[in-house]
């Protein structure tokens, strides 16, 4: 495939000079048609860079392949169901969390086929190290994700044993599910970190499907897996982790990021936003998706909650990380396309 066009999204200055430039793509998508339109695309609101190029979404699929779930018949709590969509930070909640899934089903630990790893938040994983722990598939930060793909499996008699396998029939509706929220087929599959399979698609594809699940109704399953999100925000991420901070500064808001320079976001009216660092760092994209909502209007005393740390020099701040002048020289330039 060809390499995606991506532009300066963000940019690190020390002492007034552009130190590092972190280059990107992404796009702000509008609601999209209701009733026999629905699923239609709705009009760009922003667009930088390439945002049609295939791409894997990563961990911000977990909402996706939640709602699949929940077609299967799974039924949880909302805390569950959160974790279900999570990236967690591995710290108790989350992993009692996931253990609790596995009870609850008649399931334990030796169900889960994801990797084993520490936990993923930093002060969490210093603490499991502290106290003589390893890796373990509780403490990975998918361990929710997994131990509700393991309980479906119970809950329709489908086998557990190779769960992840791409032609079981869990895993065919995760693709169909994932198929119909974007609104567009796959343009690859691999195999994500945890195991599961992963599946390639836009930007535009991504943000028409959290744009969905963010407007969703309540009693739908799209609206059940965001509610729980937006409710426990810090069962999707943790305590110190933006997307739990935005989640909470700003109401009816849906955010998941994901490995690779990831960030979905969904607003309650529907408009959905994907963003994709290039080089696959995480730093740039609190920036980028803090001066795309300021575009969208989300209120700025808000988004002040959400702080981006300075760059230090000797211990004292001389420069910042900001998002580069992406929106004036491209904003719209993908609308026609």
């Amino acid at each position: 495939m060809p390499t995606p066009h991506h532009v300066p999204l963000a940019e690190q200055t020390r002492d007034g000079l552009v130190e590092s430039i972190h280059y990107g793509s992404l796009i702000a998508l509008g609601p999209g048609g209701t009733g026999t339109d629905a699923g239609t695309n709705g009009e760009p609101k922003l667009a930088a860079g390439d945002p049609d190029a295939p791409i894997y979404p990563r961990s911000s699929l977990k909402p996706l392949q939640a709602v699949a779930l929940l077609r299967a018949g799974l039924k949880l709590e909302q805390d569950l169901l959160a974790l279900t969509a999570a990236s967690h930070s591995g710290a108790a909640m989350h992993q009692d969390g996931a253990r609790r899934i596995l009870e609850l089903h008649g399931l334990d630990e030796g169900a889960l086929a994801n990797s084993t790893d520490l936990p993923y938040g930093v002060s969490e994983r210093e603490a499991w190290l502290r106290a003589g722990h390893g890796p373990t598939q509780l403490a990975q930060n998918c361990s929710g994700k997994h131990a509700s793909m393991a309980a479906v499996c119970t809950i329709n008699g489908w086998p557990v044993e190779g769960y992840l396998n791409p032609e079981h029939p869990l895993q065919r509706l995760v693709r169909d599910t994932i198929t119909e929220l974007t609104g567009e087929d796959a343009a690859a599959v691999s195999t994500d970190g945890c195991g599961t399979p992963l599946f390639a698609h836009s930007l535009r594809g991504m943000a028409r499907a959290y744009g969905r699940l963010a407007s969703a109704s309540p009693e739908s399953h799209e609206g059940q897996v965001a509610h729980a999100m937006r409710a426990f925000p810090e069962m999707v991420a943790g305590e110190g982790r933006d997307v739990t901070a935005m989640m909470r500064a700003v109401p009816g808001l849906l955010a998941k990021d994901g490995f690779e320079g990831l960030q979905l976001i969904g607003l309650a009216d529907g408009t959905g936003v994907a963003i994709k660092i290039s080089d696959g760092g995480d730093r740039a994209r609190l920036p980028v998706t803090l001066r795309v909502l300021a575009e969208l209007g989300v209120d700025a005393d808000t988004l002040a909650e959400l702080q981006i740390p300075p760059v230090l020099g000797g211990g004292k701040p001389v420069g910042v990380l900001r998002a580069a002048g992406f929106l004036p020289a491209n904003a719209g330039l993908q609308a026609s396309r």
